[in-house]
């Protein structure tokens, strides 16, 4: 992508990012209850077509190949998602949006992301789902739950980061499409390589972690994970407050790291010329 399309880009969202922080309550509550959905159907779907799969490579892959439809639709249906409004630094940078009004909006839609993945985690729960291979999607949803909680902090951070430069240049290498599918494989590709990567996202882990702490206290989904090998004290292990500080306070840090610094600054220094050229002339137009 050349820097003149970027610029254009960047230039051309400006007053969206502006909007963005302007949203009245009840509007982006709805949109973020939404895109944190969306992701949850992505994760809990790719969950679903890989449980039962040994070659994780293959797994890997599969999970990848499901799991876009998430931000696809917030992409093409709408939604506010916290990973992809940390392009809202954009807005900063230009002066366009005060730094507290961003805190604020991210901090609002950040909430609004857990409500809907929670929605989610729930109506998995209750549909059976869970019950795919005699409960063997149940116990790996605990399995994958109990993993995420016990990746150290410095490498939940690293993963954050790693995630969300991804996803954010997913959303915009999207904006640089001009039909569905040029905006479907613009989002496909980068977030193959996330899932691939097997990078941590703080919307994605509103669902995997509340599903399998919800999961575990199912009886038959405890069992299964115990025949698949895990052990009692591991299933007990997990809880909330493990959740909070050992999973989403460092990859929700990583991910703003990711997004904002080593994927909006960078992009802004090395455009900020075009930027302000195509700005004023827009002004004259």
């Amino acid at each position: 992508m050349s820097t003149k399309k970027m610029s254009t880009v960047i230039s051309d969202n400006l007053p969206v990012y502006e909007e963005k922080t302007k949203i009245p309550f009840g509007r982006h509550l709805i949109l973020g209850m939404l895109a944190g959905a969306f992701i949850a159907i992505g994760a809990s779907s790719s969950m679903a077509a890989i449980y039962n799969i040994t070659d994780p490579g293959l797994a890997k892959v599969l999970a990848g190949a499901i799991f876009p439809v998430g931000l696809i639709f917030v992409v093409m249906i709408g939604g506010e998602l916290f990973t992809g409004n940390c392009l809202l630094m954009f807005g900063i940078l230009e002066k366009r949006v005060k730094k507290r009004r961003v805190t604020a909006a991210l901090t609002g839609v950040f909430f609004a992301n857990m409500l809907g993945a929670l929605l989610i985690v729930i109506l998995v729960n209750q549909c059976g789902q869970l019950d795919f291979g005699g409960g063997a999607l149940g116990a790996t949803v605990i399995q994958t739950a109990y993993n995420k909680l016990n990746i150290p902090f410095g490498r939940a951070l690293c993963s954050g980061i790693l995630c969300n430069i991804l996803v954010c240049l997913a959303v915009l290498m999207a904006g640089t499409a001009h039909d569905v599918i040029g905006k479907i494989f613009a989002i496909f590709f980068p977030i193959l390589a996330f899932v691939i990567g097997g990078y941590e996202h703080c919307v994605a882990n509103m669902y995997y972690i509340p599903a399998g702490l919800l999961a575990k206290e199912n009886e038959a989904y405890y069992q299964a994970a115990i025949d698949m090998g895990m052990t009692a004290a591991q299933i007990e292990s997990m809880s909330i407050k493990g959740y909070v500080l050992d999973n989403l306070v460092p990859v929700t840090i990583g991910n703003i790291i990711g997004g904002m610094f080593l994927v909006a600054l960078p992009l802004y220094f090395v455009s900020k010329q075009a930027i302000k050229a195509e700005a004023k002339q827009k002004h004259f137009k």
